[in-house]
């Protein structure tokens, strides 16, 4: 007998130790769930739902984690319309941009729109044309009329310190990102784009290479400026100088990059390599070598910036820098949404750091 009350007390003390599996809360979809179910589910009050939907820094982890569960399990979504009237905010973040490089565009836009699934914002796209003579107007009442609760400004636009004066007047936050800091760290997501181009140099240099060609962005961009830069200054680390009969201006599109290389691969004694500074122009060199009947990478070494999509699908694989372009857009609009719930928050420097990645269209020059 003394033998089995041993056994069934070491058992309940078995039981007892085991952790409480999670809750899960079952909900009649023939009704829609409200803010005040998900309180009395989670045994919390309304006003302490209301801070985490809007992503209060009032509610300690475990709370927030509680009612999260609830939320996800009973398929509560909360209404736009009342959200913005108890809060005075819109919801809506807007992107701003004008640039020629659509996969960049499409890049950033994925990254933003993740971060506002997880946090309930919704995504307004505005493309522009800079050099109108009504732009800043335009931009204006875009964001006056959307109402929007802050902007991400892509690069050049991010660049334009009338525009994001304009934003400071009409009390509407933005982030801005740029490949040199622009502004303060609570305003910024920047890219290093110098050292990518730095690296590129170094690449050329170690295959062998000392005929380069170069193929440059536009250059009113500060992007375009940083890479240069870049690549000019890792030439001369080996010693080596940007010549100015092997490089090209072009402006970040598929057709400039084939009128570059045309120049450039036309010479009586053409690069052995090309550094395109984006993927867009190092695909109209691929066009100008195929049509030349020269050889990627045998004849020629073709390195491109972006890492874009299009750098895997090209014939052979683009060796490139890549650029963490959706990390990018993630990241501002996170920062954006932060800014706009906590007004007053010490936002760190954001850097991101770019990368060569090599693959098939590297290769020495010929003996």
């Amino acid at each position: 007998m003394p033998r089995a009350r041993t056994a069934d007390a070491a058992a309940v003390t078995e039981q007892a130790e085991k952790p409480e599996a999670p809750k899960t809360y079952i909900w009649d979809l023939k009704r829609r769930p409200t803010i005040n179910d998900v309180a009395r589910l989670a045994e919390v009050s309304k006003k302490t739902v209301s801070r985490v939907i809007n992503q209060s820094p009032l509610v300690n982890e475990e709370t927030r984690q509680k009612i999260t569960k609830v939320i996800d399990d009973i398929g509560y979504e909360p209404d736009p319309q009342a959200r913005g009237l108890a809060s005075q905010r819109s919801f809506l973040l807007g992107i701003i941009y004008d640039n020629p490089n659509s996969q960049y565009v499409v890049n950033v836009q994925a990254g933003i729109l993740e971060a506002c699934r997880k946090s309930g914002f919704e995504l307004v796209v505005h493309p522009c044309i800079r050099t109108s003579p009504t732009y800043m107007k335009e931009m204006r009442q875009f964001v006056e009329r959307q109402k929007l609760d802050g902007v991400i400004l892509l690069p050049p636009l991010s660049e334009d310190e009338a525009l994001a004066a304009m934003l400071v007047e009409i009390g509407c936050r933005f982030i801005r990102v740029a490949c040199v800091p622009l502004d303060v760290a609570a305003h910024l997501v920047v890219y290093e784009d110098y050292k990518g181009a730095a690296e590129v140099a170094d690449h050329l240099v170690e295959l062998g290479h000392r005929r380069i060609g170069y193929i440059a962005g536009t250059p009113q961009y500060k992007s375009a400026q940083e890479r240069r830069r870049g690549f000019a200054d890792g030439l001369a680390r080996h010693g080596l100088s940007l010549d100015p009969e092997l490089s090209a201006q072009g402006a970040y599109t598929f057709e400039s990059g084939q009128e570059c290389a045309e120049k450039l691969l036309s010479m009586a004694n053409p690069p052995t390599a090309i550094f395109a500074c984006n993927d867009e122009m190092a695909a109209g060199v691929y066009r100008i070598a195929y049509q030349k009947g020269i050889a990627i990478p045998q004849d020629l070494t073709v390195v491109g910036f972006d890492d874009s999509q299009l750098a895997l699908r090209m014939c052979p694989a683009l060796s490139t820098v890549r650029s963490p372009v959706r990390d990018m857009g993630r990241v501002a609009a996170e920062k954006l949404i932060q800014r706009i719930a906590q007004p007053d928050a010490k936002l760190r420097e954001t850097i991101f750091q770019p990368h060569l990645v090599v693959r098939e269209s590297s290769a020495p020059p010929k003996a």
